[in-house]
Formats: C-alpha cells, structure tokens, sequence
C-alpha cells in the first residue's frame, strides 16, 4: 500500500468499511487489515479486541463530515501507521487508536447509564495492560487531546515538546493528519488517475498548440468539502511540519520522517487535484492560466513560501495565511474560505503555491516556513 495514494486508502477505507457492516464483526479480520503481514502475540490481540468493541460501541453510527462512519478515522490511522512500523507494539496501538478518545468521547454525548457503561469498558481494558502502561497510554491520550480554549498553535507546540520522551505522539499525530488529509474526497477513483499534473503545467507555461486540460466526466456534484476547505486542511499540515522541523521534533525517528515524507507527498497530490479541477472546469483563458502561472513561478522564487508575509495590494498571494487561513473563529473563517473559492485565479496560484511548499518540504531536510511559531502566524521582521 503506498499511503500517499488516494486509491489505495480509497480501497483500505472500502474493505475496513465492509467488514464493518457485517451482521457480526469479526475484529480479527479487523486487526489483520491494520497490520497487514506483521504480527501481534494472542494476550495483545485479545486486548485490542476489547479497545476495539470499546470504540465500535462509544462511537456508533456516528459519522464523520462527509459521510463514512466516524470508527473509520482510528482504524485507518491506525493502519497507516502500523505500515511503516517494523514491530508493532500494543501500546502504541492502543495510542493511536484511542488518539481522540478524550476529543470525542464525552459524558454529554451519552445517557449516563450508557456512559457509565463506557466508561467501566475502558477501565476494564485498561487494568488488562501494565500499571506503567497505564500510565504511558493515559498521558499519551492527554497530550494528543486539544483543549477547548488552546488555539491549533499552541496545542501542536506542547504535543511536540513532549517529543524527546515520546516520539510515538509524533507519529500519531502524522499519522492523523496523513488521513485527515486522504480523507476529504467521496471519490471512486483519484482524479490524477491517468493523469500527468506536471505534463499539464509545463504544456501551459510552454505550448501554443495546448487546448488545456478536459476531464473526461462532467462537473461533478457539489462537495460537501470544497476547494478553499482543503487548502485551509494544507494550511494545517504545513503548520504542523513547519512546527516539527523547527523542534526537530522527528529527528532520528526513521518512523516519524517517513509519515511525514508520506503526509507531504499526499498534501502536494491533493493541491494539485484543486488546481487541476480549476484547471478542467472554470479556467479555460490558456493565456491568464499561463500568466497566473508565471506571476506564481515568480512569487515562488523569490521566496515568497520561504515565510510568512504581510498583505500587500501589489502582491495577492501574499499575507494569505495571515489574512485568510489564521482566522480563529469558525464563521469569520468560513466566510474568508467562501471568499477565497469564489476568487478563482486566486485559488489556482494557492494551489500552486503549496503545491512548492510540499516539493519544499520533500526536497530540503531545514526547510519550513518561517514565521509559524506555536504563538500563531507572523510576518517575519526584516
């Protein structure tokens, strides 16, 4: 499975999803998917069997945004994580598939009587592992849960400074972003399948003769996540890299920097999908797609992602992250992304844009954007 490629979680969250809907779940089949060829002893099996029954009954037939059962998140997460891990071991099974536990899981979501039942539930596995275990998996689950008041900043900054000790919250903080990121299409297949992103580009920038691009199907249907959403979903992910470069926060992590590679490759895939749907069904000017190519190319080389930077009239593209994506509160945020998805050349050179961010990561070991600090986002004073 190559975790960067919407297919293949396309078909892990199919397969997760049909045995899920079964008349009787068999968790076996469950943990034999997570883990794929590798292994767990019968005691650890058994015990994720229970955390797993826990999950399946806390959360239901609770969804998430788009649709798919909410028990998809964990479970996935789990699997991409497991991928890259030589040894699996069950507590940091348990972390990564509990990661949202104290997120989502509260007293007034449930009857007490049901809650109480819950509640006894997780006791009841949790007494089944080490009292140190115990220990670790709480204070795990403690550091991966943002509180209400903590801006998105800072609860990644105190994740990471945790990192030294506990390079697994790394991890599995990569690894939920990895399938936030996958998980913001109803797809049934990759819009890049067949298609050549970079061949199109350079066909822009250099042909006279290119007719540009033409999707083979028609405009599809609303989503219930546009355009603007998912770039404020990069936003996030280059947040969160930036904050791991600056703390050094994978360093020596073998697992963590191949999560992170994978997160990269998948968050450039999906600007690129943005920008080829703009491309395919609104923008259809070859010579302005051309000139909002080159003014971008020329934004980009200049060091304009290399940091955060001021709103200017003479430049659109900059102080977009201050002015569109650092937005704290919900509503102000949504009506600035409404703005920005109406504002179709705009939404081309963004995409383009973070499309460089995430060559940038995958290129350069040192580089981030400079500017994002767990205090929030700021234009660097020169």
């Amino acid at each position: 499975m190559i975790l960067h490629e919407l297919n293949a979680f396309l078909r892990l969250s199919a397969v997760l999803n049909y045995q899920l809907s079964a008349k009787t779940i068999d968790w076996n089949n469950i943990i034999n998917i997570i883990l794929g060829p590798k292994s767990l002893p019968a005691e650890s099996k058994s015990i994720l069997i229970t955390v797993l029954e826990y999950l399946s009954k806390v959360y239901g037939k609770k969804k998430r945004r788009l649709g798919p059962l909410s028990i998809l998140h964990p479970l996935r997460s789990t699997a991409l994580l497991a991928h890259v891990t030589d040894h699996p071991t069950l507590l940091n099974l348990m972390t990564i598939l509990l990661h949202d536990n104290f997120e989502d899981i509260k007293p007034r979501h449930f009857e007490i009587k049901n809650w109480l039942k819950f509640d006894a539930k997780f006791q009841n596995f949790l007494k089944m592992i080490p009292e140190t275990d115990q220990w670790f998996l709480i204070e795990r689950l403690s550091w991966l849960t943002k509180t209400p008041n903590e801006t998105y900043y800072h609860y990644i900054g105190r994740l990471l400074n945790q990192s030294k000790n506990s390079p697994e919250v790394v991890r599995v903080k990569l690894a939920d972003r990895l399938d936030n990121t996958l998980d913001m299409r109803i797809e049934y297949q990759d819009p890049l399948q067949k298609v050549d992103f970079f061949e199109i580009i350079f066909q822009m920038l250099f042909s006279n003769t290119f007719k540009g691009y033409q999707p083979d199907i028609p405009h599809p249907p609303p989503a219930l996540l546009n355009g603007a959403q998912r770039l404020y979903q990069l936003f996030k992910n280059t947040v969160l890299m930036s904050l791991i470069r600056q703390k050094n926060a994978a360093h020596g992590d073998q697992e963590a920097n191949i999560i992170f590679q994978y997160l990269a490759r998948a968050s450039m895939r999906e600007a690129q999908r943005i920008a080829l749907h703009i491309f395919g069904y609104h923008e259809h000017d070859a010579s302005k797609t051309r000139q909002l190519l080159i003014d971008t190319m020329n934004y980009v080389q200049a060091g304009g992602i290399d940091s955060i930077t001021p709103p200017i009239p003479e430049q659109r593209l900059d102080g977009l992250f201050v002015s569109t994506f650092d937005e704290i509160k919900r509503n102000l945020r949504e009506q600035k992304l409404s703005e920005l998805y109406s504002d179709k050349p705009l939404m081309i050179q963004t995409s383009v844009a973070f499309i460089v961010i995430f060559l940038s990561f995958i290129n350069d070991p040192n580089y981030y954007v400079k500017g994002i600090s767990e205090e929030g986002v700021k234009p660097e004073t020169k």
